[in-house]
């Protein structure tokens, strides 16, 4: 570069490290509030007030009935981490699975029993906790899975990853979707704004809002893709596959983020599939 230009800057990291204790509180807070005006805008394309619930993996509209990424459930042993309302473990138990559904949020918990009690002949125990401390015993479970829920929102995914190897028993999967990492760089708007990057991908301060006093009331923690990767390897877990789920021609609903333009461009979500040897 010829020395009488300036090279461009980079964007600044102008967001502070948060920490477990205050993603913790910041994001039951939000979700708590936020529950139903959730519901109102996503729950019939999740299947929240569906008799049984629905199992959909991603905005993309990838379903396990046609996936199968958790393999046959029947007779199987099952936690869903960040169940939210629970529409996918419902789901699950319909297919015979021994089905426990973890959140941090009572408000979405709260939505997951009303909705059992006035639409399923069974009922799933809902249990409020936190994704980094699972309150099993280790080797509890066949099947570990988290739809949209918990890793995104906590402070040390390398830990949920660690607590969903320690309760899966030899032989178990460990199954979840989030964010695709590359959608860190980019606005959150589903136009044409929405394709331009705006942040460096590798830039792991987290997202936060905070209200008029500085609290902060909702965080979102970026990892990259070898990141996860690491987090799972770490956790002695064996890597078998990352989705990503391409846009279907006859969606046209957005959500957030998500939008057929964007999703024609570029993955909105991954899918991690992993195993404990």
């Amino acid at each position: 570069m010829p020395s009488d230009e300036t090279p461009a800057p980079r964007p600044p990291r102008v967001l502070d490290a948060v920490d477990s204790t205050t993603s913790v509180r910041a994001n039951r807070s939000w979700w708590d509030g936020e529950s139903q005006e959730y519901h109102r805008e996503h729950g019939d394309f999740l299947g929240s007030d569906a008799a049984g619930g629905d199992f959909v993996w991603c905005p993309e509209r990838l379903r396990e009935e046609d996936a199968r990424l958790l393999g046959d459930v029947a007779g199987k042993t099952v936690l869903e981490i960040g169940c939210g309302s629970a529409p996918c473990s419902r789901w699950l138990a319909g297919q015979g699975a021994h089905v426990a559904a973890l959140d941090l949020s009572h408000g979405m918990l709260e939505h997951g029993l009303e909705a059992m009690d006035r639409l399923d002949h069974r009922r799933i125990p809902l249990i409020q906790a936190s994704a980094e401390d699972l309150p099993f015993a280790d080797g509890s479970f066949d099947l570990v899975f988290s739809s949209f829920g918990a890793v995104p929102f906590v402070a040390d995914s390398a830990r949920v990853m660690a607590e969903a190897a320690r309760v899966l028993k030899p032989g178990g999967r460990w199954v979840f979707s989030i964010n695709h990492p590359m959608r860190w760089m980019f606005p959150d708007d589903p136009g044409p704004a929405g394709l331009t990057v705006a942040i460096p991908y590798f830039n792991r301060t987290p997202y936060s809002e905070a209200d008029e006093d500085g609290m902060i009331t909702y965080v979102e923690h970026h990892r990259t893709i070898g990141d996860r990767v690491r987090e799972i390897r770490a956790a002695g877990l064996v890597l078998d596959d990352i989705v990503e789920p391409e846009w279907p021609d006859d969606l046209d609903r957005e959500w957030g983020q998500w939008s057929p333009l964007r999703g024609y461009y570029f993955p909105g979500t991954a899918i991690f599939c992993s195993r404990k040897p």
